[in-house]
């Protein structure tokens, strides 16, 4: 991306246009103003801490390859991989391939797509902050009003419906046979009084159908929290939208690392494929030659494989939980053995050299002993 680390005042003075509002269906709507959008927005960072604890994700995909009742693993055209196989990652397979549909799991009629993921908060931790994130392809067969980009329906675990507006600019880029936005909104005090558990978020509006570019959406919740029981970590939220047409970095500013820091990082991208090898994401210290992140569900040069992943033995939750989500990124890695040195000047970079991707969010919680 181009002039990443814009100033933040910038994006303060953005942020102001808008007030997001959370209410529960049924009640008067809020007199907040649509969301503008601009064609891109420069990265800069969003949240920025010192404190024992790091970041939960809770994500998901909101549009999937079509199917048919009686026959879930038949291609519906010669050329057309099985769409059951392409989701449990057995081929590879991207978006542009299959006539795709929504992801649709609250059986609610009036929601055209919805998904569930799990939060999971450690036990006595606090929510410092919560920003959900959305996003998708609006150009294929069947588009949705374009009021509803900056507008989606989030529920907590074991709650019903509230509909949340964005509360910054909503970037929207046309190119490459797409029409990619991103949008997003603070829901620091949604998520603290609704903490663990599988949140449901419906209304992505995103397209479905058949298009060259394909059709794809999605979204995240990124949650910073405080826990007494867990080492001091620099916690950076950043986040922007454009295209890899140019490579992503943001530099995390105020840090020294130690010698043997160790530490998480995630991020949220659009439309990679599997299969398109060129994109990968590295970090560097000043110095030191960069270290690419990669783990079993992402290799180191096709980072951007449509998968939603995270370190450990258990997956949280997910409904439903596609290998292949045909086009959404939602991932968190292990920093590893990278810092072993230590270092300041820590650098991200995202690149993408083959796919038509765009990224929308990086997150890092790294040492700070």
């Amino acid at each position: 991306m181009r002039n990443l680390l814009g100033p933040l005042l910038c994006r303060a003075s953005a942020s102001a246009l808008v007030l997001a509002s959370v209410w529960a269906p049924g009640t008067a709507r809020a007199t907040a103003p649509p969301a503008p959008e601009a064609p891109r927005i420069p990265f800069a960072e969003r949240y920025h801490a010192l404190l024992r604890g790091g970041f939960a994700r809770a994500a998901n995909a909101s549009v999937t390859c079509r199917t048919t009742p009686d026959e879930p693993s038949e291609p519906s055209e010669p050329s057309e991989p099985p769409c059951q196989a392409a989701r449990e990652g057995q081929v590879f397979a991207v978006n542009g391939d299959f006539d795709m549909s929504y992801v649709d799991v609250d059986g609610d009629p009036l929601t055209y797509d919805s998904s569930r993921a799990e939060l999971r908060l450690p036990a006595g931790s606090r929510v410092t902050y919560a920003r959900l994130y959305w996003g998708g392809n609006l150009l294929a067969g069947e588009q949705k009003p374009a009021a509803d980009d900056g507008r989606v329906l989030i529920a907590e675990p074991g709650g019903a419906y509230k509909e949340l507006l964005a509360d910054t600019v909503v970037g929207h880029r046309t190119g490459r046979g797409a029409d990619a936005f991103q949008a997003s909104a603070d829901v620091t005090g949604l998520v603290r009084s609704g903490g663990s558990g599988l949140w449901t978020v419906g209304q992505v509006n995103a397209a479905a159908g058949r298009s060259g570019a394909g059709a794809w959406g999605g979204w995240t919740l990124v949650v910073a929290y405080e826990d007494p029981a867990q080492p001091l970590h620099t916690l950076s939220l950043w986040d922007g939208f454009d295209s890899l047409d140019t490579p992503a970095e943001v530099r995390l500013n105020g840090l020294h690392a130690p010698r043997g820091a160790d530490g998480r990082v995630g991020l949220v991208a659009y439309n990679g494929d599997r299969g398109s090898t060129g994109d990968s994401l590295t970090y560097t210290t000043a110095g030191h030659a960069p270290v690419p992140l990669q783990d079993s569900a992402d290799p180191a040069d096709d980072v951007l494989n449509s998968t939603i992943n995270e370190p450990g033995p258990v997956r949280a939750r997910r409904e439903p939980a596609y290998a292949n989500t045909l086009g959404y990124d939602s991932d968190v890695f292990d920093l590893g053995t990278g810092l072993a040195h230590g270092g300041d000047q820590l650098t991200f970079r995202l690149v993408s050299q083959r796919d038509a991707a765009w990224a929308g969010a990086l997150f890092a919680a790294v040492d700070a002993r």
